[in-house]
């Protein structure tokens, strides 16, 4: 006899004024199954979420909940229907400590703590505040509070994209035991590797709708690109650089060294050039020092020791805006720390350079336009919502976030996890568009927590652990067993198995690294 489903939506449609976010979006969800919603950025995933969890209302549809028609209206009353989500943001309020969180949403603490050491963090003290709790941690947090009461559909919006491996193969691990315990899990992720891992079937969405249903088999990926694109693709690797992308040669002077470079007890003499005309990239587990590294560089941090040199003279950033004045922009994985989500595309790209206190006066409206329209083409930003960048998709957000920085002239750009989150679509034109920059003779400093995007887009490689430079690879060395043994800790040509090793404690978290 077939499973009735826990979960039966369709026919789900959304409006925003003219802008369909949903036509005619369906997804059906059985007992015990870990299922993959699945599509570009703007195809609706995170939309359809919304909807299921009482976040916003739909225009049109049917959501059943184990057979019963449901009308959710609020989280509330989602989360008494047993649908709860784990979105891509944290979600705990960043002045309260993690206790204070747990009490506003009824968590009950010690189930709570039995997730999280089961996830991977050691020793969490509830008295931290959220605010000063590393980005992976927090995504950690919020899985183990939604898993503390149990839901019967557990949705995950790319649970994984800030997570290093060892925490992310902790979150996989719970979430393939959430099947096997009867429950469900509606699975969003971009890495084909974790859905084939994980998953036991897929529903696509494109442009707001449903457009398929698929088995997860062996060879699959194909057929759900072709799904989520409408279109057979041409298997193509952004490695093989044409004359534009490639980096400009190399000149005799840095753009940026770092020498000796201490951040407390978190980053300990580092030490490295960023030269223009190249993409270097930064390869490290979670906590090891490279949030600090970036900070530093982008003025939001003083370091404690070492010295940084742009355009080979010592500089000493006190505000952001140093770093800025000298050129170098910093580009967040968190898209919310650096848009103003409630203004319009223009607004936010313009902001750089019409912001400086030089330029205040009245506005040169026909430059501005020109200059942020020339940054929409160049990144090819979908503005059909362009009122506010919060109604953009995650992948169009992070180009508004790019453009700002393109159309202010940056000479330097600081990348950190640029692509967390986004449809393999948007991160092949942000790979491209970082590789034309370079061959323009800009420089970009590069973290990405996806080893296998390093050979698509970096000259070189940095890998640091314990705070410390361990290792630099040349692209054609990096590959990605060779760069996961760096990160752990290990020499080159060090025969291990990295599954079993012994995880070193993080200093900075808490957490195995």
């Amino acid at each position: 006899m077939p499973q009735s489903p826990l979960l039966d939506a369709s026919g789900v449609a959304k409006n925003y004024g003219a802008v369909a976010a949903l036509r005619n979006a369906s997804l059906t969800v059985l007992p015990g199954e870990v299922h993959a919603l699945m599509g570009a950025n703007g195809a609706g995933k995170s939309t359809l979420v919304k909807i299921l969890t009482g976040a916003i209302s739909a225009n049109a549809g049917r959501i059943l909940i184990r057979g019963e028609a449901r009308d959710i209206r609020s989280p509330a009353a989602a989360r008494r229907a047993g649908l709860l989500p784990v979105y891509q943001e944290p979600s705990l309020i960043p002045d309260l400590d993690v206790l204070s969180n747990l009490r506003l949403t009824g968590t009950p603490v010690e189930p709570f703590r039995a997730w999280v050491r089961e996830l991977g963090i050691a020793d969490l003290d509830l008295r931290d505040t959220a605010r000063d709790i590393p980005l992976a941690v927090l995504r950690v947090l919020d899985l183990a509070r939604a898993l503390a009461v149990e839901p019967d559909v557990l949705i995950l919006d790319e649970m994984t994209a800030a997570l290093p491996a060892n925490l992310a193969e902790k979150v996989l691990e719970v979430v393939r035991g959430q099947g096997n315990s009867g429950r469900a899990v509606i699975f969003i992720s971009h890495r084909f590797v974790e859905i084939s891992a994980l998953c036991d079937r897929a529903t696509v969405l494109r442009d707001g709708e449903t457009v398929g249903v698929v088995d997860i088999v062996p060879g699959v990926e194909e057929k759900i690109v072709e799904l989520m694109l409408g279109t057979r693709i041409v298997k193509t690797h952004v490695a093989a650089r044409g004359a534009a992308e490639k980096a400009a040669p190399a000149p005799a002077r840095p753009r940026i060294a770092v020498h000796n470079l201490r951040v407390g007890a978190k980053l300990n003499d580092v030490s490295f050039d960023l030269r223009d005309g190249e993409v270097a990239g930064v390869v490290a587990l979670e906590g090891q020092g490279q949030d600090e590294l970036f900070a530093a560089l982008a003025g939001s941090i003083r370091p404690s020791g070492g010295t940084i040199e742009v355009d080979g003279s010592p500089v000493k950033f006190s505000h952001p805006i140093d770093a800025i004045r000298a050129g170098i922009a910093y580009v967040p994985g968190d898209r919310s720390e650096a848009l103003a989500m409630q203004r319009s595309v223009r607004e936010n790209i313009a902001l750089p350079f019409s912001a400086a206190l030089r330029n205040w006066g009245p506005i040169n409206m026909r430059k501005e336009r020109a200059t942020v329209l020339s940054a929409i083409e160049r990144l090819q930003i979908d503005t059909r919502a362009q009122g506010e960048v919060q109604r953009l998709s995650g992948g169009n957000q992070q180009k508004v976030t790019i453009a700002r920085w393109i159309a202010a002239d940056a000479r330097t750009i600081l990348c950190f996890d640029p692509t967390r989150g986004i449809d393999v679509g948007t991160k092949q034109e942000i790979y491209k568009l970082l590789r034309e920059l370079a061959g323009h003779g800009k420089s970009v400093l590069f973290y990405t927590s996806e080893l296998e995007e390093v050979q698509r887009v970096c000259d070189r490689v940095i890998v640091i652990f314990g705070g410390r430079l361990v290792d630099i690879f040349p692209v054609e060395e990096a590959d990605e067993p060779a760069l996961m043994r760096a990160a752990y800790g290990l020499p080159r040509g060090a025969k291990a198995d990295i599954g079993i090793l012994a995880d070193p404690q993080s200093p900075s978290s808490g957490t195995a690294p």
